[in-house]
């Protein structure tokens, strides 16, 4: 039976109508969409790992997950537990004073200083500085149920994101073979190099960004304790894991740097405190510029290399659509759209569209569309 196509005009409307649902579920339910990206990139990450664990003890799928979830916290714990000894050792060996620190900084307080003919008095700034946190902490500390509440509620979020991750590395095979069943037979091919390449990008951002964050922690341990920066080993993780956040993790880094360096020294170089707070910046500078120029662009590949002012740019925009979780996606994110825009530009102006991993073949198809071709060709 031949079925009746439908008009251009009534496939707009419902398209449009569509769009318009979509854009109204994500108003409504955009409390969720931060807790699957979430989940997402935890199944993207883990999923190479459960992988190779499967190939290798041969456990059904589940157990195999479980077991890759157990080793990662159990690895977790054993960074916590060296880590904490080594920050007591050196708060031991610091020797530090909280009321020698409290009577400097009340001594640089109760002092006038003269600036271009104007006389700051740092008091009285001061105490409008305290009276206006006063102002703010107060509400905060009478809402004490809020804060069990909030605690609650991340509870359950983390138990969401691991539900959902979970699934996503059981049932992810199944999961892409449904969407590719729903691309019509002449798209299809197109519908592959453009997942093909978007793969590509986020494979090697995500993996590159892991190997590099091990990379950064090693060398900090190492010019952290050449240099007797205070919490070399703690600095040194904090350095990698903020080394997902493009330009802003660096400079988060080097405050909390400067202020350990300037307030507490170094635990053994023979120098004033504030030189040594300018080897630490001076250090920091270099290596951001090693970082930027080497390390980024031969680990994560050069497939999500973008300009400067782009990933900047990015950044910003990704931080004020999803928050926290935006700033480290953001370059991977506009890789992407540059994929997918590059694709609908060619198409618009009727010009070849050529994907960077046309050079490489793309695996056998394993839609159920190519089968259903299969089994007609069969037929009878």
């Amino acid at each position: 039976m031949v079925q009746q196509r439908w008009p251009y005009a009534t496939k707009l409307t419902i398209s449009l109508l569509l769009l318009l649902f979509f854009i109204y579920l994500l108003s409504r339910f955009h409390q969720i969409i931060p807790p699957i990206i979430i989940a997402i990139i935890i199944a993207y990450i883990f999923n190479p790992i459960v992988n190779t664990l499967q190939r290798r003890i041969h456990l059904p799928r589940w157990l195999t997950i479980i077991l890759a979830f157990i080793i990662f916290l159990a690895i977790i714990a054993l960074i916590l537990v060296f880590i904490i000894p080594q920050m007591s050792a050196n708060l031991e060996q610091l020797q530090i004073d909280p009321q020698e620190i409290i009577t400097s900084i009340e001594n640089a307080l109760a002092q006038d200083y003269k600036v271009a003919g104007f006389v700051i008095h740092p008091s009285a700034l001061a105490d409008q500085l305290f009276g206006t946190l006063q102002v703010l902490i107060q509400p905060v500390v009478g809402q004490t149920v809020n804060i069990v509440k909030s605690i609650i509620t991340s509870i359950i979020w983390m138990i969401f994101i691991f539900l959902v991750s979970f699934y996503l590395l059981k049932d992810g095979t199944k999961l892409g073979e449904w969407i590719a069943c729903h691309v019509p037979p002449q798209l299809e091919q197109d519908y592959r190099w453009i997942q093909s390449e978007i793969n590509l990008i986020w494979a090697a951002f995500f993996r590159g960004q892991l190997l590099l964050s091990a990379i950064v922690a090693v060398i900090f341990i190492i010019v952290g304790l050449i240099i007797g920066l205070p919490f070399a080993v703690g600095m040194a993780l904090l350095a990698g894991i903020l080394e997902f956040l493009p330009s802003i993790g660096h400079g988060i880094w080097l405050v909390i740097a400067s202020l350990l360096a300037f307030f507490l020294g170094s635990t053994w170089l023979p120098v004033p405190n504030w030189i040594f707070t300018l080897i630490v910046i001076g250090l920091h500078f270099i290596f951001e510029q090693f970082d930027l120029n080497y390390l980024i662009p031969r680990i994560v590949g050069r497939r999500v290399h973008l300009p400067p002012l782009v990933v900047i740019l990015g950044i910003v925009g990704g931080a004020l659509l999803a928050g926290v979780i935006g700033i480290p996606l953001a370059a991977p994110t506009i890789a992407s759209m540059r994929v997918i825009g590059r694709y609908i530009f060619a198409h618009l102006f009727d010009m070849d569209w050529v994907p960077i991993s046309a050079t490489q073949p793309l695996p056998p198809p394993k839609t159920y569309w190519w089968q259903r071709n299969q089994r007609r060709e069969k037929s009878p």
